[in-house]
């Protein structure tokens, strides 16, 4: 779940040997993109991780904040421990963290803009939260909505849902454990803000 590279390429920059893994095609273009930017290259698949099967094995595996989450029921978690863990070689370490919004986003809130990016001048992609509901306890739904503005007008708009899985931190030391994993333990992420609940759950095989 490498997405557009933003843990892969400080780990190559600071000479790690690494690979990654994406579901999305388009993902990975970007990630390719980024790389190439800063003149680094490697290996990179795609392949979806509750079915993965690679060519190599590791000695750790890197699950960037949240991406986990994606994989939506128990099922589909504990198959993706399972295919990471059979690509791990002793003492081979996995990492997760786990992050999720502090609430749902009351109707008729007003939307705050997070983030923006300029991709040519007078142009401005944003990125707003809209809203965040519960359809269980465990489960969100989190809807984005993207924005291209050509100067001050706004000439195309997107809305995004993602379906996240809410794991507090017994459940995933369970689903690793479940998967085979020993060692397991829960640590305060180093990425950690103010805008929820965020651990980093670490195993050994």
């Amino acid at each position: 779940m490498v997405g557009t590279g933003r843990l892969l390429l400080p780990l190559l920059e600071r000479g790690l040997p690494v690979h990654g893994v994406d579901a999305s095609e388009a993902r990975l273009a970007s990630c390719r993109a980024r790389l190439r930017d800063h003149g680094r290259e490697t290996e990179l698949f795609r392949q979806n991780v509750v079915t993965l099967n690679l060519p190599f094995r590791y000695a750790a595996a890197f699950i960037a904040d949240g991406s986990f989450q994606l994989l939506t029921g128990a099922a589909a978690a504990l198959d993706a421990l399972l295919r990471i863990r059979a690509h791990l070689v002793e003492p081979g370490l996995c990492s997760s963290i786990c992050s999720f919004p502090p609430r749902p986003h009351p109707p008729g809130a007003a939307i705050v803009e997070v983030r923006t990016a300029a991709p040519a001048e007078g142009l401005q992609i944003a990125l707003r939260p809209r809203r965040c509901s519960m359809s269980s306890v465990a489960a969100w739904n989190v809807t984005n909505r993207y924005e291209r503005r050509d100067r001050t007008a706004i000439v195309a708009r997107e809305d995004e849902t993602r379906a996240l899985t809410w794991y507090t931190e017994e459940e995933a030391v369970t689903l690793l454990v479940d998967a085979g994993y020993r060692d397991v333990r829960i640590e305060p992420a180093a990425c950690a803000r103010d805008d929820g609940r965020h651990f980093a759950v670490i195993a050994k095989l």
